[in-house]
């Protein structure tokens, strides 16, 4: 299949796109040829489509241009490939809230455009996303161990969120492809170590551990061969916060280098730093930055729910 008929599939099975809606796809210079395969995908569905393309923002979480977000309150459906996520920006939660269907897709590859996640039977992410997404909302707190390594989150009176890359309804957004429930646990709760081994925002693939030390809520310390190229984490408080706790769901993602999939996989849970305020947390910062743990074994409350990576649920 060819990229315009790859996102008319996922226009049509994720986002139900149908005929005469406003459809808007939010790209930027690196990612334009996906951009404009969904721009005729939409076209060829007989939606209203509007391309528009930025320069590649700084980083994860930064805001798109004031145009843009203007633009995104009137749409119905939204998607956007970019090298860089939005996921977690104001302009987003206001298009959700204003009605639109959205599908965020940071650093999304050709290659992740028709392999992998994308590839999955979104009803069975679904499902299992739910299932999940239940039991961090009944929890009141999350404990991750690897290789003697504790993290402990409180996640008292916070939702869980499901990412399941369905998103059919007015007011729904996420990832594409996705496949994750995720928490925004409280922010001055989270206390101890843990290794990060899968990949991490700003690094790709890792080929050593990265080591954090958190104490009430904030990174203290990152460790490793690539832990130079994290600065930003350690420049203030708002970024240094843990704001994310997240468990992969679906069953096709690969660990590649790039988040947006890496995050998604089974055997994986991903903490993150920096901004939350997209998903019941309180924490807006200059970034929001995942890490991916490999095979970790993971409590909410007293519920076993991964030892060493695999499901107990």
């Amino acid at each position: 299949m060819d990229l315009i008929q790859i996102g008319k599939s996922v226009l049509s099975s994720c986002m139900d796109v149908k005929a005469g809606e406003s459809v808007l796809v939010i790209t930027d210079d690196k990612k334009l040829s996906i951009g404009n395969a969904l721009y005729q995908a939409a076209k060829e569905l007989g939606a209203e489509a509007l391309l528009v393309t930025m320069e590649p923002r700084k980083v994860s979480g930064e805001e798109p241009p004031a145009v843009v977000a203007a633009a995104m309150l009137a749409a119905d459906v939204i998607v956007c490939p970019m090298s860089t996520s939005i996921t977690h920006t104001k302009a987003k939660i206001a298009a959700v809230q204003a009605g639109a269907r959205i599908a965020t897709m940071p650093g999304i590859s050709e290659d992740m455009f028709s392999q992998g996640a994308m590839t999955a039977d979104y009803d069975v992410v679904l499902e299992l996303t739910h299932r999940v997404t239940d039991l961090l909302s009944k929890a009141s707190t999350a404990r991750i161990e690897k290789e003697g390594h504790v993290l402990t989150l409180d996640l008292t009176g916070r939702p869980g969120v499901p990412s399941p890359g369905v998103y059919r309804e007015k007011g729904q957004g996420g990832n594409l492809p996705s496949g994750e429930a995720y928490i925004a646990p409280l922010e001055d709760s989270s206390n101890g170590t843990m290794v990060i081994d899968g990949s991490m925002v700003g690094v790709g693939l890792l080929s050593s551990p990265l080591t954090v030390t958190v104490k009430d809520g904030r990174l203290q310390s990152i460790t490793g061969a690539d832990a130079d190229k994290l600065g930003i984490l350690l420049e203030n408080e708002n970024n240094a916060t843990l704001c994310e706790l997240g468990i992969g769901t679906n069953y096709a993602a690969r660990l590649t280098g790039i988040i947006l999939e890496d995050e998604k996989a089974y055997h994986t849970v991903h903490i993150a730093f920096g901004t939350n305020i997209g998903f019941g947390g309180t924490n807006k910062a200059d970034c929001h930055m995942d890490g991916i743990i490999k095979d970790p074994t993971l409590y909410l409350d007293d519920v076993l729910v991964l030892r060493d990576g695999e499901f107990q649920i």
